[in-house]
């Protein structure tokens, strides 16, 4: 059922205990006041398909038990307040309808905004409440793992909840998917997708427009590890992400170009493969035929395109999200990823965009996600050896074509696989975070402390001793969002 259903009570199971200590800590910071509800959204860690839900491509990740939690209370009034059980992060409060969000200062709690405003956006006539909550983390933050992503869709949920609203689990996937772009992240829809739907037990293939989801069951005998470069990135706080969406757009735009198309209403690679009619495959030789791979400035993609620097702007980098919509209801009279590229794109004019070698990556990596679910649901008795080559692949393509890997995620996976994993690639947005690695059941131990030795233990790095034992960890697919009844 696709609907949002509501449990009595703490579920039993791993984290109950947990769960209680929530509930008192709550009453605790709000004054004995009792909470209404408990939330659960959970982080995921991508098998493969990195950097393509962006682009219209299908991705497979499955959830992790690794959450976001708010135990919550509606209030009489209309104020949010929020506080974490993390004392580094800072408590706050604002006014519904009356909030802004900021990319720039990237307080924990403005993604919590974005899932409160998606709530207001879908649901306009509700008058919301405000709320008295309290949020815990287990996903390790900046990790590539989607602790931003399942903060929102906990918020959402959180806001819809409070109010008796009804959602369904998809469009809950979508409305998030939407609003955390008041970030100013320009991402896809994998991570709210595999908060909201996930099956425990299963993997999942997603593919979008519309949004579909297909269980995937890994081959009997495989593991899989992340373990964390100790490396972070915050997406919204800095250019790289939206750079690559930038540059997949425009590669993307002079491709259709090429071919006489209406370019201007085509900002997908999977928009443009549907309308040359063409296989993945073929659209990647069409691309690398037509676009050199030296970069391209903002001036030759104008000419290429007939159009000045400035209508390249307003065209081809503005948020394809509310566009002509002005969010005064939360007192902001631009959309926020327009501030976004106006300070990315207007003030680094000088900026030079790989469009070659990201659309190679984009689309091979499209193929591979394919080839996995193919091999999953293949009999072929070397089928953990295809997986390992093919994750193997995809990080050497995000690391050598897309460039988002980093020093030390490149030494994680090459430890990784001297260690026994027959793939292991960087997984989230990459430059930091996490590595995923396919290992074979009856090795995982020999492989956890072989890994922990070499990267951790024994590194020059003394930092990354200290934090060995929570940064590498086995996961198996969980299950997605949950609601209680407290």
């Amino acid at each position: 059922m696709d609907t949002v259903s509501i449990a009595d009570g703490i579920p039993q199971n791993p984290n109950e205990e947990r769960f209680k200590q929530l509930v008192e800590k709550f009453k605790k910071v709000y004054n004995g006041i009792q909470p209404q509800f408990l939330c659960r959204a959970p982080g995921r860690v991508n098998l493969i398909g990195e950097h393509i839900d962006y682009c219209g491509y299908s991705v497979l990740p499955m959830a992790i038990d690794q959450d976001i939690v708010a135990v919550f209370a509606a209030s009489d009034n209309n104020e949010v307040e929020i506080s974490n059980t993390d004392e580094s992060f800072q408590a706050g409060s604002f006014t519904i309808g009356k909030f802004s969000i900021s990319y720039e200062k990237s307080d924990w709690y403005e993604y919590f905004k974005c899932g409160v405003q998606g709530i207001h956006d879908k649901f306009p006539d509700f008058n919301l409440k405000g709320m008295k909550v309290l949020i815990d983390g287990t996903i390790p933050r900046s990790a590539g793992l989607s602790s931003s992503s399942a903060l929102v869709v906990c918020a959402a949920l959180t806001t819809a909840i409070a109010n008796g609203i009804t959602i369904g689990k998809t469009d809950l996937a979508e409305r998030c998917a939407e609003c955390e772009k008041y970030i100013g992240t320009q991402g896809g829809g994998m991570d709210q997708a595999a908060s909201c739907l996930a099956r425990s037990g299963s993997a999942m293939l997603i593919s979008f427009n519309p949004l579909k989801i297909q269980d995937v069951t890994l081959p009997v005998g495989c593991a899989f590890v992340v373990t964390h470069s100790l490396t972070e990135l915050n997406k919204a706080a800095s250019d790289h992400f939206n750079i690559r969406v930038s540059e997949c757009r425009l590669a993307t735009q002079i491709l259709a170009h090429a071919k006489n198309l209406d370019w201007r209403s085509i900002r997908k690679p999977s928009e443009l493969q549907i309308a040359l009619g063409l296989t993945i495959t073929e659209l990647e030789k069409f691309a690398l035929d037509t676009l050199h791979k030296l970069p391209y400035t903002l001036n030759e993609i104008a000419d290429l395109l007939s159009v000045t620097v400035d209508e390249l702007i307003s065209i081809s980098l503005k948020p394809n999200v509310n566009r002509g919509i002005e969010l005064v209801g939360i007192g902001i009279d631009t959309p926020l990823l327009l501030k976004a590229y106006i300070r990315f794109c207007v003030l680094k004019k000088k900026q030079k965009f790989e469009l070659c070698n990201r659309i190679k990556h984009v689309l091979s990596e499209a193929n591979r996600v394919l080839l996995f679910k193919q091999v999953c649901d293949s009999n072929t008795h070397d089928r953990l050896e295809k997986l390992g080559e093919l994750m193997n692949q995809s990080h050497n393509s995000c690391s050598k074509l897309y460039e988002c890997s980093s020093n030390e995620l490149d030494e994680l996976t090459d430890i990784c696989r001297q260690s026994g994993a027959l793939g292991s690639r960087l997984t989230g947005a990459g430059w930091g975070g996490c590595a995923v690695s396919l290992v074979r059941e009856e090795n995982l131990h020999t492989f956890i402390t072989s890994v922990r030795d070499k990267f951790y233990i024994n590194s020059k790095d003394t930092k990354r001793a200290v934090k060995a034992e929570q940064s590498i960890f086995p996961t198996l697919p969980g299950c997605g969002i949950y609601v209680a009844r407290l």
